[in-house]
């Protein structure tokens, strides 16, 4: 027994932010079943990439498969079937879809009070905006991300991974999770929704609310921090070094590491505010130093008086080192076609409990063996296979 394995989830998400948000349900053992219209039905086969890649077996790993086609009537009359006994659905359509295929809240709370439905859309579930369509990187755009990332006067650069998408799934898992608490209380479920644009304004985090409380409007910086320094990317003899020691402390850690005790009597760098006032002398006087030495001495003599400092690694480097070595994050999977192959697993590590590590289904894989569970006999299922609902 899992944590989460006495919840029952269906998910009829697809591409990213939904199946993220499923995901850290089914990395910690709920019963999730995912749900995919039948091959006939679905024909564009390229949401969330080719089936056997490395994105849908990270995102769609321990799982099961069935096929429902929601689009005719005996599907969607099964859908609710299972729903009687579920306790979370996850969507991620565009509002007005799930209306249409009767997998709103309104219509599954009627069937099953205790229903927790998590949608994730673009830009919310009403509003202007509620029928554009989402996609990571508008909202990485209009969330001000794009905004603040890339070097000073390079224009707006995207990040290199799907933020907005990724942040959208954590927080509609988190809301379900909160949901789900509630209604160990109140025995009645709720609707939570998260929009890629909500959460990417959250994950902005200070730099939001630099401009909600101060009116300041945040610029690219590079690879310096916005508001601390020293930090940022430093030239050494064979590479580059990451440090982060903002605050007067550590600054002292850093001029004693550097040996520049008579640069640092400057009085254009006596405190934090003279020094970001004044941060392209004061990085210049540190990369003068840095260039004397390799990444590994740094980072070896920069940790060891405690300073926050470490390489810049490419991802086949981030899996060679040896704390992630040590910490597992290449977590091996067993798939019965694509035989062993190794996934990350979940970040939190939870004591006397293991992330599931079982391999994303094929379409329909277990159809028959997960409605038989839910009641459905033989011949029903046959019926429904005759109708083209499954």
């Amino acid at each position: 027994m899992m944590p989460l394995s006495r919840f029952t989830v269906l998910d009829l998400t697809r591409v990213r932010s939904g199946p993220t948000c499923v995901r850290q349900l089914a990395d910690w053992g709920a019963n999730v079943i995912k749900v995919e219209a039948p091959d006939e039905v679905d024909t564009g086969k390229g949401l969330g990439g080719e089936r056997h890649g490395p994105d849908f077996q990270h995102v769609h790993r321990n799982k099961r498969g069935i096929t429902v086609n929601l689009k005719t009537e005996a599907g969607r009359k099964l859908f609710h079937r299972l729903v009687e006994k579920a306790d979370v659905v996850v969507e991620n359509y565009r509002p007005d879809v799930k209306h249409r295929l009767s997998v709103d809240y309104d219509t599954l709370a009627a069937i099953n009070p205790r229903i927790v439905l998590g949608s994730i859309s673009g830009f919310g579930q009403d509003g202007p905006y509620a029928k554009r369509p989402g996609f990571d990187q508008i909202a990485q755009g209009m969330g001000g991300l794009m905004s603040v990332t890339g070097l000073p006067g390079q224009g707006p650069v995207r990040a290199g991974i799907p933020v907005a998408d990724l942040t959208a799934g954590l927080y509609c898992a988190l809301g379900i999770m909160v949901a789900l608490l509630e209604r160990e209380s109140t025995g009645v479920g709720r609707w939570v929704h998260v929009s890629l644009l909500e959460a990417m304004i959250a994950m902005m985090d200070f730099q939001a609310t630099r401009w909600t409380m101060k009116g300041e409007v945040p610029k690219q910086a590079g690879n310096d921090h916005p508001t601390t320094i020293p930090t940022g990317l430093f030239q050494t003899k064979d590479g580059v070094v990451n440090i982060a020691g903002g605050g007067g402390e550590m600054w002292k850690r850093i001029v004693a590491v550097l040996g520049m005790e008579e640069e640092a009597k400057d009085p254009d760098l006596a405190t934090d505010k003279l020094r970001s006032q004044n941060r392209a002398k004061t990085n210049a006087l540190i990369q003068k130093r840095m260039e004397t030495r390799t990444t590994a001495e740094w980072v070896d003599a920069f940790n060891e008086a405690g300073v926050p400092c470490g390489p810049v690694y490419s991802m086949d480097q981030v899996f060679a080192d040896e704390q992630v070595k040590h910490l597992g994050l290449a977590m091996p999977v067993q798939h019965p076609q694509l035989g062993e192959i190794a996934l990350v697993r979940a970040p939190m590590q939870i004591a006397g409990v293991e992330c599931a590590h079982n391999p994303t289904p094929e379409r329909g894989q277990h159809t028959d063996e997960v409605l038989r569970e839910f009641g459905l006999s033989a011949e029903e299922i046959a019926a429904l296979r005759n109708e083209k609902a499954i």
